[in-house]
């Protein structure tokens, strides 16, 4: 792997940092109190900055108005991003956009990409991606109970997901669906795109996650699909490819979230700490960062945080250079380690922050209950650890 940034880039992410630093993270204690929503006006502001500084939407292709950046590129950018819940939001990288952004670049037909492709990138609209089912388990994807089945030219949806992250306010999701029920295994399930003023289609609720109830971009939605119609052009590649679909969407995504918890890291690790300097804990004057467990756990977060980050730039330069195929083994290491890392660094900051920890006067209970999902999202570390350890015992085998 080659190591070397090049001076664009570095200039690209010092210009983020004192962005984030100067403009996002000032928000954030009226983000941690308001409803999102009424955060909107304010972000559109500094989204409007982000595109003078022409550092809008960094890793959508350039034809359809992004920057165009390389996944190694977008993993620097994302680190910088993710030191602020509100960084991939207002420079319009945010999940499951990017996602459903490179599926309908990948997989879209000229229609779909003239009414959707374009004004997500513009930032005119927003979408959302229904794939995890209530009662199917989220880390098998071959495995969904949602069907849509054929009536003249359109698709009938029928169906129960949950997660659908950011579906409140969205303008379309992309449902993967059962349409192929005597196909074999990979072959059952399909994309399709659902606007979300089709009839049928029936937001229940936004899911409440560890005793917060998010809105708009942060909230996680449960969804009815209810005899839901959809012309069938709106189905997305060919029928019955939605697994193959989601795992090139899910490959690259990963590499978004692990860069984005890395700055979560970062900034935790920054926060622990200052804490740690300026906190008196005797009348002599000492201060935490004179104790050993203190100066352990800086120790070992600062290390933790560097090996998960070396490895998750060199799975980022793997996908870009050989492909997401040849890259597997490192994109499952970097899923469970890189969300242990970030568990275990949050936990430390909140713990050396003691009861200001456990209230909102910082980010970091944020980090703490909106991260957690990270061991399980994607692909529960698990599955991972387990897929991993069966193909290097494969080459073992006799």
């Amino acid at each position: 792997m080659d190591f070397i940034i090049s001076d664009k880039i570095k200039a690209i992410v010092d210009m983020i940092n004192e962005f984030v630093e100067k403009e996002l993270i000032p928000l954030e204690p009226e983000f941690l109190v308001k409803d999102f929503k009424d955060l909107l006006p304010v972000l559109q502001e500094k989204q409007d900055i982000v595109k003078k500084m022409e550092l809008w939407a960094p890793n959508f292709p350039t034809e359809c108005g992004g920057m165009g950046l390389s996944l190694l590129e977008h993993g620097l950018v994302s680190e910088a991003l993710g030191r602020s819940p509100l960084g991939h939001y207002v420079f319009w990288c945010q999940a499951p956009d990017a996602g459903n952004v490179e599926v309908l670049h990948e997989h879209g037909t000229k229609e779909q990409k003239q009414r959707y492709l374009n004004p997500l990138v513009e930032g005119k609209i927003r979408s959302c991606f229904a794939m995890t089912e209530v009662d199917m388990p989220g880390s098998n994807p071959v495995m969904l109970e949602s069907t849509a089945v054929k009536d003249g030219d359109d698709y009938i949806i029928n169906g129960h997901k949950w997660y659908t992250t950011a579906a409140d306010g969205a303008d379309f999701a992309i449902a993967m669906v059962v349409t192929n029920p005597e196909a074999s295994t990979y072959l059952k399930a399909s994309m399709i795109i659902v606007p979300c003023d089709t009839k049928g289609f029936n937001m229940v609720r936004n899911i409440p996650v560890m005793g917060h109830e998010g809105s708009d971009y942060f909230s996680h939605a449960e969804i009815l699909f209810e005899s839901c119609r959809v012309p069938q052009k709106n189905l997305l590649g060919q029928e019955g490819h939605g697994f193959v679909i989601a795992q090139d969407r899910l490959g690259p995504g990963r590499i978004h979230h692990c860069m984005r918890w890395l700055g979560i890291c970062r900034r935790s690790l920054d926060l622990m700490c200052k804490r740690a300097n300026e906190r008196v804990i005797s009348p002599s004057g000492k201060t935490l960062a004179t104790q050993q467990t203190i100066q352990n756990w800086v120790a070992e977060s600062a290390t933790e945080l560097q090996a998960a980050r070396l490895l998750t730039l060199n799975s980022a330069w793997q996908i870009d250079t050989m492909g997401a195929k040849k890259a597997r083994d490192s994109i499952s290491m970097i899923k469970f380690v890189v969300a242990n890392t970030m568990n275990n660094i949050v936990d430390r900051a909140l713990q050396v922050h003691g009861g200001l920890g456990m209230t909102d006067d910082t980010i970091l209970a944020f980090f703490y209950r909106h991260e957690r999902a990270a061991r399980i999202y994607d692909g529960a570390d698990e599955v991972h650890k387990s897929s991993l350890a069966k193909r290097i015992l494969r080459r073992y085998s006799v």
